[in-house]
């Protein structure tokens, strides 16, 4: 029956965010509401791609699971429903310019999603059973921070603009490198080295400090990440 519910639950997920584009929900599509208001941390639009790898590794996760029914726990369908349900929530949010409220809803679906990380670690020690939910969890904290930049432009504190998307480029990279260490977990960083790309790309030519430091940053991450990864083998 767990199992039932949380398929339940990743499908409505998936519905909510296909339709919330193909209607589009409240008259506008989710990368509309993104663009009313430009921030130095948003990557640039082919980075948002990653949503389609973050459910079908969602979906593989699934199966895996039906199959070792014995690793679904209660705590694990708990988690795992209730982050299907704040992902739809947030859209229903942001599409609606409840903003503020859309920050609430990500950082809920960033604790669930740590929560739903070690979890996993309790039930199975194979690395290969956390790479969707690493995945998950890397975008969910990069988008948590763009998030709330959208709100401070919305309120028009862009003064320091600059100087915060700097500030949050360096300390998303000293997290996930701690992160990286504490946890020997290689999949993460890889999500900020995309996120933090397409960030340069993005404000190549609008920001080009802010763009530096983000590569800066994405090329740090993928070289320590690499070395600890050649140093695990």
């Amino acid at each position: 029956m767990k199992l039932i519910w949380m398929y339940l639950a990743y499908f409505v997920m998936v519905a909510v965010n296909a339709f919330a584009n193909i209607l589009p929900l409240n008259g506008v599509t989710t990368g509309e509401v993104s663009n009313r208001y430009q921030t130095l941390f948003t990557p640039a639009g082919y980075v948002f791609s990653i949503w389609g790898l973050i459910y079908v590794l969602l979906l593989i996760w699934l199966i895996g699971m039906t199959i070792k029914h014995s690793f679904v726990t209660e705590q694990i369908a708990f988690i795992f429903i209730a982050s299907s349900i704040l992902n739809a929530l947030w859209i229903f949010m942001w599409h609606f310019s409840f903003i503020f409220l859309s920050i609430i809803v990500m950082l809920l679906l960033l604790f669930s999603l740590l929560l739903f990380y070690a979890y996993q670690k309790q039930i199975s020690k194979r690395r290969l059973w956390r790479v969707p939910i690493s995945v998950y969890l890397g975008w969910i904290f990069v988008a948590t921070i763009a998030n709330i930049c959208y709100y401070l432009s919305v309120l028009g504190w862009t003064s320091f603009e600059s100087f915060l998307s700097i500030l949050l480029l360096i300390l998303a990279s000293a997290f996930v490198l701690v992160f990286r260490y504490k946890e020997n977990d290689f999949v993460l960083p890889l999500v900020f080295v995309w996120a933090f790309v397409g960030i340069f790309l993005r404000d190549l030519s609008l920001a080009s400090l802010v763009a530096y430091t983000a590569l800066i940053m994405a090329i740090l991450i993928f070289i320590l990440n690499w070395f600890r990864l050649k140093q695990y083998k």
